[in-house]
This record gives C-alpha cells, structure tokens and sequence, in this order.
C-alpha cells in the first residue's frame, strides 16, 4: 500500500507543471472544437455539449468545409483517429492449501499486443445521419486471432419537432446492447467510463459500475429505435449477442433492451438518471440474459473544481437448469446477482488532473461467501487534451475473497498504470 501512495503522490505533484493544449481526434477535425468542448474533465466522459453532439447523430459540423448540393450534405474530407493504449499491469495471486498460485496476467500491454491499437473512422453521412466505427488490433491482453474486429454503428436520426427519432443499427465485439445509444457516464455502456483500462479482470471497471460487475458488454449485434431530446432519451432494440467476428452474423434478433434516461440542469449541475433492462431468450444460443440497472449522475463544480459523481444499481436473475435458463449476467442457480456502485471524480486542475474513488458493495449469487464488495482509488494527468497518463488501484474484500479451506481467488489487489493517445 506504501507503494501505492507514493505512486499517487508522485503523479499528483507532476500536476503542478501541467501543459496547456488542444487535440484533434475523429470528432474535433469535424467540428473544429477542442476536445475539452465535448468531454467532462477528459475523454471518453461526456459534458452536455458531447451530448448533444452524439444525440444528434455525430452530424454536427463546425468550421471544417463539405460538399453541399440537392440531397447531398458531407464533409468534404473523412474523418478517422487513432487509439493507442500503453500499461504496466499487477494483479494478485490466488491460494490453494495455504499455497500462493501463479498467476497468467501481461504485465506490460504496448499497442498491439495487449494494449489497444484501434483506428477510429466516423463522421457526417447527412443531415440526419452519422456513423462510427473502430477496427482493433490487440487490446484488453487478448491476443488477436480473428482479424481486425472492433465495433461499427449507422446512426440515423430524423429531426421531428424538437426531437429526433430514427434506427441505430450496430455490432460490437465487446460492448454490449447499450454501444447503440448512451449518454450517461454511469457505466450503462462500456465506452464511458473513468478509467481507460478496465483492470488485469476487470476489477476497476467493475468497482465503479453496476452494469460492468454484471457484465453487460458483451458482443452484441443489433438495431434500436431511438428517440431523444432535451430531457432524455429512450432506446428501444432488438440483439443477439454475437459481434462483427461472427462467421455469417447473427441469425436472429431475439433479445431485448430497454434504456429509458433523462438529462437535465439543475442550476450549474448537469444531472441524468435513468433504467436500463436486458432480457429475451436467444433461438440460437439459447442463453436468457436478464438484468435491470437504475443510475444516476451529477456533473458541475464546487468552488470551479470539476466534480462528476455517479451511482448505479443493478441486479441479474439466478440462471434455472432449463435448455433456456443460463443468465450470462449471473452464472449462479441460486440466488440474484446484485451491485450498488458509487463514485466520484474530483479535478483538482481543471481538464488536467483529477482524483477517482470507487466503492462496490456486491453479492455474487452464491450461496455462500457471497459477499464481493471492492475499493477503487485512481489518479489521471493529462500531458494534453489527447494524452494521458492514469494510475489505478482495486482492492476487493468480503467473503468473496476471504481463504475459505486454503482457497483465495487471484485477483483480490490490482494495479494499473496506462498511458493513452489519440490523435
């Protein structure tokens, strides 16, 4: 833990000579802006004016020039950018009969080979119509043994009245239903999210969020119906859980998912809550995914320091011995999966450096030693708006994780220091 401290300590003090910079990744070479425009305190996080952005379908152009004729209405130059990820990355070993076990865990990741390589391509196809996509090398410690994959989404939403409504129609490897449309930095969707890398098995991404201690991200293919404005949005879609890797896609649509968020000021405070619900029963695979989320989030200030704080709720049924009954959110028979996640970040320079904490109180679905609750403390520093440098500690505790008859899972500590550019 002494280590630890240091670590944190050392990164906060290299705060006070932070840069003054700008960025240029996929979406700020359309709309001119900086990337701090979109984003709250750094990426992926979205502010209000990301939101809007993304809410109208990625067709937003600022200074940037386009082809412009009867029917006819794009950016005259594609827009793409880079991802690049570098870490250093420990876990803890597990044990057996009082014996400590050794554990398979990279503990470097470059681009490519483990950290994440991803070429992002996206932009303005009309005036009610974007699209986005990410082909990926690498990433996550998985080797690449099905070419480049990654995720891609068509987003067409038509403007009626003040709203606009119209099919999102996507695939994703690893990202789940919710890749289609989210706004929220709760955790609903993996993409938003505080830290950049989830852990060695996840174990920060799932400190922070409900929804990625249930696992949600799955790979998904599918199409939503979605309509939003000012006061929220709603996300009503057909999956299965199968991603671009698929040989010959996804046979059916048979699953469901429902997001019903609504987004709204209260005085400087940018507050969103919302309910999110996966179910259905899959014609091919016969898996029954079955969870509900509820969150929440605030955004603003105090004293002009950056302060975002979020917290969801999530539950996911036992899995029955049906031919229909696995529940991937809850491999258990026995009882529910549950998750109450709370956290903060607090930016102590201002879309340069923040402080994270996480806490996680979980029970797992056994029937016993079913207590998994987890402490997540990390730091950010942004050399520019486009790089940055994060330091991230997970520390899981309960019944979980206590030595029940000489046996402790890997995993219970976890650190993570990750370099990240886009460009």
């Amino acid at each position: 833990m002494k280590k630890i401290v240091l670590s944190l300590a050392g990164l906060l003090a290299a705060t006070a000579f932070a840069p003054e910079a700008s960025a240029v990744p996929v979406f700020a070479r359309q709309t001119g802006m900086a990337c701090s425009s979109c984003h709250f305190q750094h990426f992926p996080l979205l502010n209000a004016v990301g939101q809007d952005f993304k809410a109208n379908g990625f067709t937003k152009m600022g200074a940037k020039g386009k082809f412009k004729s009867e029917d006819l209405s794009i950016a005259d130059t594609v827009n793409m950018g880079v991802f690049t990820t570098t870490y250093f990355q420990t876990q803890s070993a597990g044990q057996t009969a009082g014996v400590t076990n050794p554990v398979a865990v990279p503990k470097w990741g470059v681009p490519g080979t483990g950290g994440e390589l991803s070429l992002f391509i996206g932009g303005r196809i009309s005036e009610f119509a974007g699209f986005l996509s990410e082909a990926g090398l690498g990433g996550g410690g998985t080797a690449n043994t099905g070419g480049v994959v990654g995720a891609a989404k068509l987003v067409m939403l038509f403007p009626v009245g003040d709203a606009r409504i119209g099919p999102v129609i996507y695939s994703s490897t690893g990202q789940g239903a919710a890749y289609s449309f989210e706004l929220l930095n709760t955790g609903a969707a993996a993409t938003h999210k505080m830290m950049g890398n989830g852990g060695p098995s996840d174990q920060h991404v799932q400190a922070a969020y409900a929804a990625q201690y249930l696992g949600t991200n799955t790979a998904a293919t599918g199409i939503s119906v979605v309509a939003n404005n000012a006061m929220g949005f709603v996300n009503v879609g057909a999956w299965e859980m199968a991603g671009n890797d698929a040989v010959g896609g996804a046979n059916n649509l048979d699953l469901t998912y429902m997001r019903l968020a609504s987004t709204t000021n209260f005085g400087d405070w940018e507050v969103g809550f919302g309910i999110q619900n996966f179910g259905g029963t899959s014609s091919v695979t016969h898996v029954s995914p079955k969870a509900t989320m509820i969150d929440g989030q605030m955004q603003g200030a105090l004293n002009d320091m950056p302060l975002g704080l979020y917290a969801s709720y999530g539950t996911a049924a036992a899995s029955s011995t049906g031919t229909d009954g696995t529940n991937p959110f809850n491999g258990s028979t026995t009882n529910a999966k549950t998750s109450l996640n709370l956290a903060a970040e607090f930016g102590i320079v201002p879309h340069v450096s923040t402080v994270q904490v996480a806490l996680r109180m979980a029970k797992n679905g056994n029937a016993t030693n079913n207590a998994d609750n987890a402490l997540m403390l990390g730091v950010t520093y942004e050399l520019a708006q486009n790089v940055g440098l994060s330091f991230h500690h997970t520390q899981q505790f309960g019944s979980a994780w206590d030595v029940v008859g000489g046996t402790e899972p890997a995993g219970k500590t976890a650190n993570t220091l990750l370099l990240e550019t886009l460009f």
